[in-house]
């Protein structure tokens, strides 16, 4: 019961690392194509021999949307399919392709997404951490102060905030980050997701660049870092919370000391939770 009309755009997520994360219908999809617009034409054409295809390439990156967008254009009014792909993940979403979209939209095409693989997904499915919400900030600005205006913006998110880094950033901005939000945060560092040296750690903010620091392969390959959000209770109900919640970790589970805790104070099961899971942190 698939459908895949002609003069259509298709948005195709391609693997963030492993090829086996290509899904069923992105393969078939790029079999169907008449072309495909690329970020890279290399690994394009990597990708697609790997599955046995051949198409012709368009390149589409950073520099040349709008321009590459109007050839789109025409060639979906003649009835084309055409695909659109980043090197890795999904196209727009801290990659190239909002602004072809935008212009195929804005000429009454159809746009339409074949969703896969997402490096901030994987990494939040794998962290651990419990808020319900999560803010996607993706990369911070690369200058000092603009990075360090960011952040200020961000220091009252309750949101858990998924960022992406390059590897020859990630320390300056592990210090970034250190220096903005309270010690005691929880952040996971996801390293080379899906491929072969894969890494996924998880600890206090505090103790994040020690971490980076004892290994130096640590700063290589591309970072999802994952930042617990702000906590919105006062910080007097915290005190008692965290008072309550020491007596009650001397002889209970995180879990079991939640919720008698819950019930001692009036404060969120959910929220006092956090706090024993950060009091309990090495």
């Amino acid at each position: 019961m698939q459908q895949y009309p002609t003069s259509a755009l298709y948005v195709v997520a391609t693997p963030i690392g492993n090829l086996a994360d290509l899904t069923l219908r992105a393969l078939h999809v790029l079999f169907l194509v008449d072309a495909v617009a690329c970020e890279d034409s290399r690994n394009t054409a990597t990708l697609l021999s790997r599955h046995g295809l051949s198409k012709p390439l368009i390149a589409a990156h950073q520099h040349n949307e709008r321009e590459v967008a109007e050839k789109l254009i025409t060639r979906l009014k003649a009835g084309e399919r055409i695909a659109l792909v980043s090197d890795a993940g999904t196209p727009a979403v801290s990659d190239p392709g909002a602004r072809i979209v935008d212009a195929v939209l804005e000429a009454g095409l159809r746009v339409i997404p074949i969703p896969g693989a997402s490096a901030a997904i994987a990494a939040l499915s794998a962290s651990g951490l419990l808020h319900e919400q999560f803010y996607f900030v993706g990369f911070l600005p690369a200058r000092a102060k603009q990075r360090e205006e960011a952040l200020e913006r961000l220091r009252r998110t309750a949101a858990t905030m998924v960022f992406y880094e390059a590897p020859h950033r990630i320390v300056e901005t592990i210090d970034a980050l250190a220096a903005a939000f309270e010690p005691t945060r929880q952040i996971v560092l996801a390293r080379e997701l899906t491929k072969l040296f894969e890494e996924i750690h998880r600890c206090p903010l505090a103790q994040a660049a020690a971490w980076l620091a004892a290994d130096a392969h640590r700063q290589k390959g591309e970072y999802v870092i994952l930042l617990e959000g702000a906590v919105s209770a006062s910080s007097d109900t915290d005190a008692e919370a965290e008072r309550v919640l020491a007596i009650l970790l001397k002889e209970c589970s995180v879990s079991q000391a939640a919720a008698l805790a819950a019930q001692i104070t009036g404060a969120r099961k959910k929220h006092l939770y956090d706090i024993a899971l950060r009091m309990k942190a090495p």
